[in-house]
């Protein structure tokens, strides 16, 4: 049974960490997006997030707007003139919760085949939705390369660029090597939930999860979504490089479980190749930001991939069937 969503008031505990791995059929009521944005002390930023949304070209979608801190956002943007009829206003019922749990309160409620999710301090780009839905009628997952800015808004720089192309869960990674939130996705092959228990990372798992059903993924190389890189955020803030480090060792610990059962098998040995990467671009970052607290996680992650062998990274790509869409 789904959890029952409220849009004031509490939504118990035990319902909303209910069904986090499930994989299932189910039915939709619409053709269309539903996009999923937890808030949680989002009252600076969320009008922009949600006017990125407004500017889309595609127009088939509703906004779920989950409030993780017990804020009436309808209020909120009400305040800077944004109305729409396609947004609903949700709540989880408590404050921080975290992003997983108000993100899964907004999937048990979405009722549009096709699922995006967008932070309440990112953007989309107007043609984001609209170049994505012409590729989910050929692939389950579209993901698209992205600008990182600062809270300023200022663009620091760009993660995925490049050709539009086919992607496996062997190289999906080593292109899109930052940020996992930035997917389009289809309901009717794989319908997961986030993991509220991970410290870090959700979005690589809940990716993982839908590789459980799809062998491909179609990638966009233009940057078609911003995301603002917080000054003291989650995954940059005194003290997480330990936790960061233990998630990063536990998706390893259940890749070799099959925890994740890819419809490619050794794509796994991949992916661990990856977290491998990454922890070591980790340590390195954790050494950097202490002197230097602009520095950026990407561009040591970056370094990593390309110090690859040459054969290694030849052998991602051709995997991926040289980038090119089925005939």
């Amino acid at each position: 049974m789904r959890s029952k969503i409220l849009t004031s008031g509490g939504l118990p505990k035990s319902d909303a960490f209910a069904q986090l791995n499930s994989i299932k059929r189910v039915a939709f009521l619409m053709h269309g997006v539903s996009i999923v944005m937890p808030a949680f002390r989002a009252e600076d930023t969320i009008a922009q997030s949600v006017s990125s949304v407004l500017q889309q070209h595609y127009q088939h979608w509703e906004l779920l707007l989950v409030a993780d801190d017990a804020t009436d956002y309808e209020v909120v943007l009400g305040r800077s003139g944004l109305r729409h009829p396609g947004i609903r206003f949700l709540a989880t019922g408590g404050t921080g919760s975290g992003a997983a749990v108000a993100r899964n309160v907004g999937l048990d409620a979405a009722r549009f085949e096709y699922v995006a999710t967008l932070d309440a301090d990112d953007l989309m780009h107007p043609q984001k939705l609209e170049l994505a839905v012409a590729q989910l009628q050929r692939y389950s997952i579209v993901s698209c390369a992205f600008q990182l800015l600062n809270k300023e808004y200022k663009p620091l720089r760009t993660v995925g660029l490049g050709a539009d192309r086919v992607l496996t869960c062997r190289n999906y990674k080593f292109v899109n090597f930052s940020g996992d939130s930035m997917l389009v996705y289809d309901r009717q092959v794989a319908d997961p939930r986030f993991d509220p228990t991970l410290f870090c990372a959700n979005d690589l798992d809940f990716l993982l999860k839908l590789f459980a059903k799809t062998e491909r993924s179609f990638h966009l190389g233009r940057a078609l979504h911003s995301y603002v890189k917080q000054s003291v955020s989650l995954t940059k803030g005194p003290g997480t490089s330990e936790k960061i480090a233990r998630t990063k060792h536990l998706l390893m610990e259940r890749l070799s479980s099959g925890y994740y059962p890819f419809t490619d098998p050794e794509g796994v040995d991949y992916v661990k190749r990856f977290l491998s990467l990454s922890l070591m671009a980790e340590a390195a970052y954790g050494q950097a930001v202490r002197s230097n607290p602009d520095a950026l996680f990407e561009d040591y992650i970056e370094q990593e991939i390309r110090s690859e062998s040459d054969d290694f990274l030849k052998a991602i790509d051709d995997v991926a069937f040289s980038g090119m869409p089925d005939d």
